[in-house]
């Protein structure tokens, strides 16, 4: 194990509290070391477990904000590429239930193209996403899967073996939506007035919780 709790908690702590401070989130989190059920597709050393009544905030259009606040700390801690799967963001359990979609998904491409011949192309994903379709395809013999796009257009295309790789289809316009509560708190971190959520993390594993919400 390459982090622990102990060695994490320090840095971490010091660039994400002021982060969840300064955007008056109403948010906690915890560092753990959990056992992941499917180590041969994501098996982190640490889990950074966020809850909170703005929990839903993080995992709106597939969890955005709570992959993008993840990206940035692995930048600002500057840690290696190679070591930002050791460190994973989650919060309800979204992590594992996506993975577990992923997977169900990969599976009924593979049938789909193994039918009619006619390649997949999944929309585009982020590499830890892509990769749980390629392992889940791994062992299929009549078929492949390939990552192909560029840059946030990356996606994965599923196509029978003898087959060559198709041309990556044109990435889609993106549209930033701003929900009723971005606009409500607008960019001076003010707070609007709104009622609670439910949001629970995840249990198990070592803890200690932090958070931009301390009033325990």
């Amino acid at each position: 194990m390459k982090y622990t709790v102990d060695s994490l908690e320090p840095r971490l702590e010091q660039f994400l509290a002021p982060v969840l401070k300064r955007a008056a989130f109403n948010l906690s989190y915890t560092l753990q070391a959990i056992e992941n059920p499917h180590p041969e597709v994501e098996n982190p050393d640490v889990t950074v477990v966020f809850s909170g009544a703005d929990v839903d905030l993080l995992l709106e259009n597939r969890a955005e904000l709570l992959l993008a606040l993840e990206h940035l700390t692995m930048e600002a801690l500057r840690l290696p590429a190679e070591d930002h799967s050791l460190i994973s963001f989650d919060a309800n359990d979204y992590r594992l239930l996506r993975v577990e979609e992923l997977r169900m998904s990969a599976l009924a491409a593979a049938e789909r193209v193994k039918r009619t011949r006619v390649p997949f192309h999944f929309n585009p994903m982020s590499s830890r996403e892509r990769r749980v379709i390629h392992l889940a395809l791994r062992e299929e013999k009549e078929l492949r899967s390939e990552s192909v796009g560029a840059g946030a257009g990356r996606a994965v295309v599923v196509i029978p073996a003898d087959m060559p790789t198709p041309p990556a289809p044109p990435a889609p316009a993106r549209v930033f939506q701003r929900s009723r509560d971005a606009e409500q708190r607008g960019f001076d971190g003010g707070r609007s007035n709104r009622g609670p959520r439910n949001g629970s993390g995840r249990a198990g594993g070592a803890n200690r919780p932090r958070g931009g919400s301390r009033g325990r």
